[in-house]
């Protein structure tokens, strides 16, 4: 596609350059750049700085004092959110989708760099550099695999874009913020979507052949606050699977790489807002991190209706029998021993007495922590005391894991 075309086009979908093979790289883009030597100092699987950074973007590192910061990072305040008429196609009700019709509607920004469906895969994500409002709409819903959304960083500079959007998952944000001062932009907004595990979209199909006799009809899926996996097919029909009866055990071991298995960012702290559902009690879950912000949820006017997030039931015992499940784990997914008889019992509970809300969104923080520390532990432990930040520790102290000698 050539630049008149790209300068045309209401979703710009370039072409990238091939990745630069790296160890646990997630393929944020960036090793497809012109300038592959930035890695070294825009990787959160190097040598993150989470404390400089968070003072670079909100003006100030997480004070753990603060309710919540210590989990979820600064923030100014968090919401339960949804849109009063929810945008068709949407994952939830479209927030996201909708903050950046209404950046480029109101002229706020030249470009919102994003993810769309590639159009032999819709689940396969594509770069994607969006223009018009009308573009957005393309981009809804969940895709699962890499993709090189930083790759397109030097397309939106040659076409003269300097206010951009970028909707990204933690270690695209990490990267980003990390070269934000190189990129010669006069505003940059960041709504982060949370993450803690992908794969490649080859093993995202297995899976989907493990809970449809017909995975190819499957349209929708979503993992819930409630402890259920919701799918939707072609033909209207939905179907709910407790996460206690998910076939994992049917998994290869390398399903979930070692870069998600040690991620420390579920909560997208670099973003200026951050849109996910943990905490959301089936609703989105909304962190307002900074001034920025305010501003992306202000453009939403009164479409959006938000309220005061709730929080139920105790985390430290599912992450406690997390962290066993981690320990037993041979360099694989966790072993669960539980009986097939107990897990629609279990399944059927959960939703009734386990965490909810909040403080399930604390739980899953926690068990990212617990699984960070156990997995380079074993695998890569000389990456330890690059790879893990001082707040990491304090939240698996709880559950009797300390930082030892070179860690």
């Amino acid at each position: 596609m050539g630049k008149s075309e790209l300068a045309n086009a209401s979703v710009l979908r370039p072409e990238v350059r091939a990745a630069e093979p790296r160890e646990l790289c997630t393929d944020c883009g960036i090793s497809r750049s012109e300038d592959t030597k930035r890695c070294g100092r825009a990787c959160q699987f190097i040598k993150p700085d989470y404390a400089l950074l968070e003072q670079r973007v909100h003006g100030r590192a997480r004070d753990p004092s603060r309710t919540d910061e210590l989990h979820f990072g600064p923030l100014q305040r968090m919401v339960r959110a949804r849109l009063a008429q929810p945008k068709p196609g949407a994952q939830w009700t479209g927030i996201t989708t909708r903050i950046g019709e209404r950046l480029l509607e109101t002229g706020a920004v030249d470009a919102v760099l994003t993810m769309a469906p590639d159009p032999n895969d819709s689940w396969r994500p594509v770069p994607v550099l969006v223009t018009a409002p009308s573009g957005m709409a393309a981009c809804r819903g969940m895709r699962m695999g890499y993709a090189p959304l930083l790759a397109l960083l030097e397309t939106a500079r040659e076409q003269g874009f300097r206010r951009l959007a970028v909707i990204g998952i933690p270690c695209q944000v990490y990267a980003l913020r990390s070269l934000e001062d190189e990129l010669g932009l006069e505003r940059l907004y960041v709504v982060g979507t949370p993450c803690s595990d992908n794969t490649t979209t080859e093993n995202f199909h297995k899976f989907l052949e493990l809970l449809s006799a017909d995975p190819s009809t499957i349209t929708y899926l979503e993992f819930r606050a409630d402890y259920h996996v919701e799918l939707r097919f072609t033909d209207g029909r939905k179907k709910e699977i407790p996460f206690l009866m998910l076939p994992l055990s049917k998994l290869p071991g390398d399903f979930f790489p070692m870069t998600c298995r040690t991620c420390v960012d579920y909560t997208n702290v670099l973003a200026d807002i951050t849109v996910g559902y943990m905490g959301g009690e089936g609703q989105q879950w909304l962190i307002v991190r900074n001034g920025r912000g305010e501003e992306l949820l202000a453009l939403l006017g009164d479409e959006v209706i938000i309220e005061a997030p709730g929080s139920s039931g105790k985390r430290r015992g599912p992450v406690s029998g997390f962290m066993k499940n981690v320990e037993l784990a041979a360099g694989g997914l966790p072993l669960r021993s539980m009986p097939n008889w107990l897990r629609p019992l279990m399944g059927w509970l959960m939703p009734k007495i386990g965490p909810r809300g909040l403080e399930f969104a604390r739980a899953r923080v926690e068990m990212k922590a617990v699984e960070t520390v156990l997995h380079l532990r074993r695998a890569h432990p000389r990456r330890m005391k690059y790879m893990i930040p001082d707040h990491v520790w304090r939240l698996v102290e709880p559950y009797g894991i300390r930082k030892g000698d070179g860690e």
